[in-house]
């Protein structure tokens, strides 16, 4: 899609994986076997034919920025646009919201010849098709257009999501902030299109009027006297408010209809190449009903899980229902049962671990 700059805000990041995000930003928790998050909306870009994006960041963005580089596995890499990651430019003050993010780096949107922009967060696992959505933006002569999904995920302990209220037009009357949704109601994905003079404009007004949440301040506040239509996207998008709705949705991809949908149809989800070599597998291996990535060492036992690249798991070990991730190691005659190791994990011989009733999680770099 011509004239459309993507920009993906990860200022609002939330820590509800816990271990997972105590050293990374939501959009950068890995995934799949050799995925982070952020691959996907950045792969929707993509294959929409935008080529300008702007990742903008608050804190905990080393680990994006080591992924992302130069975008050059988003064909990002070019003198026309490309990939820009737009820290805060005072590290020594405190981001009041993303308002203020966006306000600071104003010029990036001034000076861009684009007229639209599509805003998303960074760590929904779907493929959207932005050109339909940006096509009916345009035709609708919307101000706004709001992307939402009907929701069909787990059950919800805390008020965390945006129900969007709609009339018979689809025109989006009324945001709830902050609801528990009940299954069918129409979530706000975060996900919006502007003009890019209107998005300047009413950024430009809310920092001016101490105001600094995005959603509430620019889009809500607005919802009576502009023309904010909605998209409905219905296809597969898990809802990742959890460990456990994240170990489900990475489980989700042991089924072959997901895998197909995701990586072998309409177009492909891209991420940071590693030159590793294939998978090794040894003559004591036994393997099933698993994703393993490349440059891994299969020695022992591996079923129903995802186990991801770099790993080494040893000759009488078992892994089961689990997600093991970079540079692991799982040694000789360990038994792990609905576990997730973050990277570099080290668990040592002879180790039982099984979570109960959810996924016992192993921080980054623990030895075991």
């Amino acid at each position: 899609m011509e004239r459309v700059i993507g920009v993906i805000n990860l200022v609002n990041d939330k820590q509800y994986l816990k271990e997972l995000t105590q050293h990374r930003c939501f959009a950068a928790v890995p995934f799949g076997g050799r995925y982070r998050l952020i691959d996907f909306t950045m792969s929707n870009f993509i294959n929409a034919q935008i080529k300008k994006v702007g990742i903008f960041t608050k804190d905990k963005y080393r680990s994006i920025m080591d992924h992302l580089g130069n975008g050059k596995e988003w064909d990002l890499d070019r003198r026309n646009g490309g990939l820009f990651i737009l820290p805060p430019i005072h590290p020594d003050k405190s981001i009041v919201g993303d308002v203020q993010q966006f306000y600071d780096h104003l010029e990036f949107f001034k000076r861009s010849h684009e007229d639209t922009v599509i805003l998303s967060p960074g760590h929904h696992v779907y493929k959207i098709n932005f050109n339909e959505v940006i096509k009916k933006h345009r035709e609708s002569g919307a101000d706004i257009t709001v992307v939402y999904k009907d929701y069909d995920g787990e059950p919800v302990d805390k008020p965390i999501y945006h129900k969007c209220i709609l009339d018979a037009d689809d025109t989006v009357t009324n945001l709830e902030l902050y609801t528990i949704p009940k299954q069918g109601d129409p979530v706000c994905t975060e996900t919006f299109v502007f003009s890019k003079k209107l998005l300047i404009e009413l950024i430009t007004k809310c920092y001016e009027n101490g105001e600094y949440d995005f959603i509430r301040d620019v889009v809500k506040a607005n919802l009576q006297h502009l023309n904010v239509n909605s998209y409905h996207f219905k296809g597969y998008m898990p809802f990742i408010h959890s460990i456990s709705s994240y170990y489900k949705t990475n489980m989700d991809f042991l089924n072959p209809q997901v895998t197909k949908e995701f990586f072998f149809d309409n177009w492909e989800i891209y991420t940071k190449t590693k030159h590793e070599p294939p998978v090794k597998y040894s003559t004591t291996s036994n393997v099933s009903n698993s994703l393993i990535a490349n440059g891994s060492d299969i020695e022992g036992t591996v079923e129903n899980s995802i186990i991801f690249r770099g790993v080494k798991i040893r000759k009488g070990a078992t892994v089961k229902n689990s997600i093991i991730m970079q540079k692991s190691v799982i040694d000789e005659g360990t038994y792990l049962e609905n576990v997730i190791t973050d990277k570099q994990v080290n668990i040592t011989s002879e180790k039982v671990i099984v979570g109960e009733l959810s996924p016992t999680v192993i921080k980054k770099a623990d030895i075991i």
